[in-house]
């Protein structure tokens, strides 16, 4: 299996205790026209993966706390050998 690369944003948090939180990942996509040209960055992710979310749920007491709405990550996927 090749690698993939997916782009996520957080679009929400939620606080279960202090000890825990809810990141709750959509894949980006614009609000509004692409470029003709495809030079926008979500558009070639949205291309090959229009619709996603993810669900984690973070008790690294160094990473609570740290994600931000609107923040923007690339997931990496590996296959295990």
């Amino acid at each position: 299996m090749p690698k993939m690369r997916a782009k996520v944003k957080v679009t929400g948090i939620q606080k279960l205790s202090e000890t825990h939180e809810t990141l709750t990942f959509n894949f980006p996509a614009k609000d509004g026209p692409y470029p003709a040209d495809g030079s926008d960055e979500d558009q070639q992710f949205a291309r090959y993966s229009p619709s996603g979310a993810l669900s984690l749920t973070v008790a690294n007491p160094a990473l609570l706390g740290k994600f931000n709405i609107g923040d923007t990550f690339y997931l990496d996927f590996q296959p295990i050998a």
